[in-house]
């Protein structure tokens, strides 16, 4: 399943690379807490996390301690999430943050059964600043 994840986030890189005008750097087999580190097309250091959900909800969820490790680069933090009605492109140094809540959730992405409770932030869509919406017909 890692091996999958991996593909996409090197995917999207590449197609945002040579379709976009970003200049990124795929950074998730490392020790990063990202996973894609750059320049924005406007020539912006950035960090950028993304996401990849077999389902789709409303709210995109982004755990605090990811947030706080992007925005403590002090580059562009930029949260990606992609699921099965759209992509989701979240500018978050400027973001106003709905409250943290609490939820259960597994301690690491997929390694484990593990469930402990995190604070994370629920991202409506309506807060991203970029939609790709996939046509449904």
């Amino acid at each position: 399943m890692i091996d999958k994840i991996h593909k996409l986030e090197e995917s999207t890189v590449l197609m945002l690379n040579k379709f976009d005008g970003w200049d990124l750097k795929w950074t998730g087999e490392g020790f990063t807490k990202w996973d894609a580190e750059g320049l924005t097309p406007k020539g912006q250091e950035c960090v950028m996390e993304m996401k990849f959900r077999n389902k789709h909800y409303p709210d995109k969820m982004l755990e605090k301690d990811k947030y706080d490790a992007l925005i403590a680069t002090g580059k562009v933090a930029i949260y990606f999430v992609s699921d099965p009605k759209g992509t989701y492109l979240y500018w978050l140094n400027n973001l106003e943050l709905p409250p943290l809540k609490e939820m259960y959730c597994p301690d690491t992405t997929m390694w484990t059964k593990k469930k402990i409770n995190k604070p994370v932030y629920l991202l409506n869509e309506d807060l991203a600043a970029l939609k790709i919406l996939k046509d449904e017909t």
